[in-house]
């Protein structure tokens, strides 16, 4: 049973990892893309589009479209709109912030989600990931030095709103995964963003460089396989072990950073970086305590 679970465990890491970097490598491919003239809407349009064919391509091969046939068509629709919003303020930082920078900030997504489980879940939530919570912000505010013009201050603000947006997404996907498979979320997403998206990008769409249109084509390839690696480790193994290796984007978009756009994170980022960081890995560490009592006191029970 221990070489199983260990047999499963280090694929599980190795997915989250390969995610991690293709989701650095997505977003690196849209600073370049948008500093050779695409917009914010052709960029999400090309996003979801290329995922939903690598989508299409991957469920037809395999398990086949029915397995993607779903009852609960307005609550991934919810799903949808929640996600494109948090997509589109993601971008936004992408592109008004440096690399590293704009990942570091989207690393506040645990502590937002810790607020809204509390709220909204009622889930209980001790003095411990509180104070987690409250390190996070001060890591926050650290590296975002309001009025201090260290960087554009709505970059700073749209990933913020970007990670309240996700914590939310991972709050209603809790509800829906009681009923829906992985993939079936994955799918539905990725096809109903494409109507808006669809109207937005015919009032948008401009003429390119071919390259241009290779970039943002790999946008959404890279983005639909980054999704489909973070799906497979979370099915492999638990969300506790799997998380953490999200951190691991920050070493690729301080290399990105470097290497095409010749920009390194500020002192700040070196100091509040961290800061998040072990402040995210708190509270993904206490979730995983708590679950363990509960299990433990479940089985008690019986």
């Amino acid at each position: 049973m221990m070489a199983e679970t260990s047999d499963r465990i280090l694929p599980a890491i190795a997915m989250r990892l390969l995610s991690a970097a293709l989701f650095a490598s997505m977003n690196a491919v849209i600073k370049l893309a948008e500093a050779r003239g695409a917009t914010l809407g052709e960029v999400l349009f090309f996003r979801q589009f290329g995922a939903a064919i690598l989508l299409v391509v991957v469920i037809a091969a395999g398990p086949g479209l029915k397995s993607v046939a779903t009852r609960r068509l307005p609550a991934h629709i919810a799903r949808a709109v929640l996600g494109l919003s948090a997509m589109a303020c993601t971008f936004t930082a992408i592109l008004m912030l440096p690399l590293a920078e704009s990942t570091t900030i989207g690393f506040s997504m645990p502590i937002f989600a810790t607020i809204l489980g509390a709220l909204i879940l009622r889930e209980p939530t001790g003095w411990h990931r509180w104070a987690a919570v409250a390190i996070g912000f001060t890591g926050v505010l650290i590296v975002a030095q309001p009025g201090s013009g260290h960087f554009p201050f709505w970059g700073a603000v749209a990933g913020l709103v970007a990670a309240l947006l996700t914590a939310s997404v991972s709050i209603l996907l809790r509800q829906i995964s009681r009923t829906e498979g992985t993939m079936t979320t994955v799918f539905w997403f990725s096809t109903l963003s494409l109507i808006p998206l669809g109207i937005v990008y015919a009032f948008v769409m401009q003429p390119h460089f071919w390259l241009v249109w290779i970039m943002l084509l790999a946008v959404g390839v890279i983005g639909g396989a980054a999704q489909l690696a973070m799906t497979s480790a979370l099915r492999l193994g638990p969300v506790s072990v799997v998380v953490p290796m999200d951190y691991s984007s920050l070493l690729w978009a301080t290399a990105y950073g470097w290497l095409l756009f010749g920009v390194l994170p500020g002192k700040w980022t070196w100091i509040g970086a961290p800061v998040i960081i072990l402040s995210g890995l708190y509270i993904v560490w206490r979730e995983h305590v708590r679950r363990t009592q509960l299990t433990i006191e479940t089985i008690a029970q019986i």
